[in-house]
């Protein structure tokens, strides 16, 4: 008897996501420029040094490392992603040794210079550790009922968390944990477990606040100075002590000010928008550069968005990112095995948290951190990152296996 080879069945693609994810693009292109050209010096910069055309470039880049994503089936790409994950903590230990890691702004070694361009490893360190989560959960259930795998899968998330936390990036790090807990939940380990984790997270989380806000500062933990002031600024606590003095009181109120300006600034910008904004490049914000221009056109530009066209770009860009995590979702809903559903898991968790936490800073409902918004901010690795992670949800779709 003659048996055929068994292969897996394609499913069609994921066309709405396709689309939200170009409409993000177009976005992103338009108003980088937008950010960019204000900028006193970028005027005169040749068309081919500009940063919307280099973001063009990133976009281009990123395409293509999608297209190979998505039509490499994602078991072959799961079976190397334990080595992809320990290199990328060799990468994150490289990042801070002085002489490799690069800083720019605050002195945070979160970078690699190389030469044309600088590249994240906490980017790509998501990615790698989404794959290798979802590769090691994919084991039977009864597998995860012991505390062995859970206390394995907790490992994988706190080494880049930590190693993350020392360049110092908090937005990044904390990301790990979130994304791993829900994969967790998906996958099928005791909830109890999880329940335990988060309690003892969230326990720790409330004692380090209560030691920033409260403590004596020789009693503090140590924190960079602009995280403790981000933090200050959130909860809206003055810098001057109970005890300070008339001088001091007005030292740390310039302190604050200061502190306070971008969250401030992006505030006004995003209020000021009103239905259909001012129009492109008319943002006085972002023009006359109130709303920080070394900022403007990666950490906060939705404030620019928002700014230049109103509520209804604002809602356009949510409208967007809503249909990409709902495709992803549908995505894991259908995949025929769990690693195809981890997987798609993993990036929808990923894209949430980035979403919620930038959005969520440029309206002052979260602190402010140094978090990228995906496929609208300005930078390379974390575009070429957040296409890659839109082709591994379309390989789901597109092998999924019978």
């Amino acid at each position: 008897m003659i048996t055929v080879a068994h292969k897996p069945e394609r499913g069609p693609l994921e066309w709405p996501l396709i689309v939200a994810v170009l409409g993000l693009m177009v976005m992103g292109f338009i108003f980088i420029a937008s950010a960019t050209l204000a900028k006193d010096y970028a005027a005169a910069l040749p068309w081919h040094r500009q940063d919307h055309f280099k973001q063009l470039i990133w976009y281009a880049g990123g395409a293509a490392l999608a297209a190979i994503a998505c039509l490499t089936s994602y078991r072959r790409i799961a079976r190397w992603a334990v080595i992809g994950y320990w290199l990328c903590v060799l990468l994150l230990v490289a990042v801070l040794i002085p002489g490799i890691g690069s800083t720019q702004g605050w002195g945070a070694m979160r970078w690699i210079d190389l030469g044309p361009f600088q590249f994240q490893p906490s980017e790509l360190a998501k990615l790698a550790f989404i794959l290798t989560l979802a590769n090691f959960l994919s084991r039977p259930e009864p597998e995860l009922r012991d505390w062995r795998p859970f206390v394995q899968a907790i490992g994988l998330a706190v080494l880049p968390f930590v190693l993350i936390l020392k360049e110092p990036d908090l937005g990044s790090a904390l990301v790990f944990l979130p994304v791993g807990l829900v994969m967790m939940f998906v996958a099928g380990v005791p909830w109890r477990r999880l329940v335990f984790f988060v309690g003892a997270v969230g326990l720790v989380v409330v004692a380090l606040l209560v030691d920033i806000l409260f403590a004596p500062p020789s009693w503090q933990i140590k924190l960079e100075p602009y995280q403790r002031k981000r933090l200050l600024v959130y909860f809206g606590v003055d810098f001057a002590g109970p005890n300070a003095t008339d001088a001091e009181r007005q030292r740390a109120q310039r302190e604050y000010r200061d502190a306070s300006h971008n969250v401030q600034q992006a505030l006004i910008s995003v209020g000021s928008g009103g239905l259909t904004g001012k129009g492109w490049r008319q943002g006085t914000q972002n023009a006359l550069g109130y709303l920080p221009r070394a900022v403007a056109h990666n950490d906060f530009i939705f404030s620019v968005i928002a700014e230049e066209s109103g509520f209804v770009g604002s809602l356009t860009v949510i409208a967007l990112y809503t249909v990409v995590l709902f495709s992803g979702l549908r995505i894991a809903s259908q995949a025929r095995d769990r690693l195809g559903r981890l997987l798609a898991i993993g990036i929808v968790a990923l894209l949430f948290c980035h979403v919620f936490v930038n959005i969520g800073m440029n309206i002052r409902l979260m602190p402010v951190t140094g978090i990228p918004l995906p496929l609208l901010s300005y930078g390379g690795t974390s575009v070429l990152c957040s296409l890659v992670a839109m082709g591994l949800l379309l390989n789901v779709q597109l092998y999924r296996q019978s």
